[in-house]
């Protein structure tokens, strides 16, 4: 089992809090469709004989390409690769481009799940961020793509921003609920460097994120969400029973995938990949017949760093059974000789082979994991 991610480069506007790699100018979107397309044969044996299972689009806002661009892309996919049939296919999109015409290109296309970067239902919000659309496309984007025949749907909120009060996060939540979103994805308002939110706050025009506050909205959201019958499955993603993401849940397995465009990833068990942040050298580089990427190979010891940082984070957690077969009984023994601060604490629970965050060590799962590597 393998997935596929395709970085689309491309943006309406800027949101202040994102560093992500992404030009607001689409001029050369019609050249770097065709660069992905062309990446996609030169990079046909990364993933050797696997089956795809999942696809995903992301970006950026593959919402900006034209129907005959994804299509463009899936049929060489097909022709490449052999794909599930049922695999899941993801296309990220922002609500202001969710018309009923493009809703239906995109079911037509094969696109049978959507990422929708809601982000929040207040316009204040919104407008705080300088996300290209407004609080009512927030909540008819949804219906649309329900009418449209998308069950399969997963939104973007996020929590912990200076303006958004307990209550206004609550009926954020409330709101993705009522409105029958099977699997929502919440994150903390982070201060990333170089974003145009760290250099209005380093200025002082803007306030800047207070970390109690969004603890306080994690710690609300799994009790709302819980109560709602959402099933915790990672630290960031809830889901009704059935609905997780299985494009995402393979990156938390350390499944393969192959990236695609500039910037994109790729990972096959052994080595880490990344193509260049940079769309006229990505460009050119394809065009000349090569992929422009950096490569590292993983140590026993960043493997072993990886799987921590990454199961931790899911509702499975670490299997220590697992650890001893892959890096030896020693090892699995330390494992479990670390963690019983963590669990004295609170903060992780242990069953049979397995080692959990608990709902308060949710808070820490970043500090623990680091606490646990070698």
């Amino acid at each position: 089992m393998s997935g596929i991610y395709i970085h689309i480069p491309f943006c309406k506007q800027a949101c202040y809090y994102c560093n992500f790699h992404f030009s607001t100018s689409v001029s050369q979107k019609d050249a770097m469709v065709s660069a992905i397309i062309k990446e996609i044969a030169l990079q046909q044996h990364y993933l050797g004989t696997d089956t795809i299972h999942t696809i995903y689009f992301g970006g950026g806002t593959p919402s900006l390409l034209a129907k005959g661009d994804v299509d463009a892309i899936l049929q060489q996919l097909q022709r490449h690769f052999t794909i599930a049939p049922d695999a899941e296919i993801t296309l990220e999109a922002n609500p202001d481009d969710l018309t009923m015409e493009k809703l239906l290109e995109l079911k037509h296309s094969g696109i049978n799940r959507l990422s929708i970067g809601v982000q929040s239902f207040h316009e204040a919000d919104l407008q705080w961020m300088n996300r290209a659309h407004n609080s009512q496309q927030a909540i008819d984007c949804i219906t649309n793509a329900q009418a449209a025949g998308f069950n399969n749907i997963t939104i973007d909120l996020i929590y912990g921003s200076p303006g958004l009060s307990d209550e206004g996060w609550e009926y954020n939540v409330q709101q993705a609920i009522r409105l029958g979103v099977p699997h929502l994805s919440c994150y903390a308002l982070t201060v990333e460097p170089g974003t145009a939110l760290d250099s209005f706050i380093r200025k002082k025009k803007m306030e800047t994120v207070d970390p109690e506050k969004a603890a306080r909205h994690f710690e609300k959201l799994m009790q709302w969400v819980e109560t709602a019958g959402y099933e915790h499955y990672e630290i960031s993603n809830f889901a009704l029973p059935g609905w997780h993401s299985r494009h995402n849940s393979s990156y938390w397995k350390g499944l393969s995938y192959l990236g695609l465009g500039p910037s994109a990833h790729s990972f096959n068990g052994h080595s880490r990949q990344w193509n260049i942040a940079n769309n006229a050298l990505y460009l050119k580089s394809i065009s000349a017949g090569e992929v422009p990427f950096e490569i590292e190979t993983l140590t026993a010891e960043m493997q072993f760093n990886e799987y921590i940082m990454t199961s931790l984070r899911t509702s499975v957690g670490c299997d220590t059974g697992w650890v001893g077969e892959r890096f030896g009984a020693d090892l699995a023994r330390q494992l479990l000789a670390n963690s019983r601060e963590f669990i004295f604490k609170g903060w992780m629970e242990e069953s049979g082979t397995h080692l959990r965050l608990t709902k308060a060590g949710r808070l820490f799962a970043d500090g623990i994991a680091a606490d646990l590597f070698l």
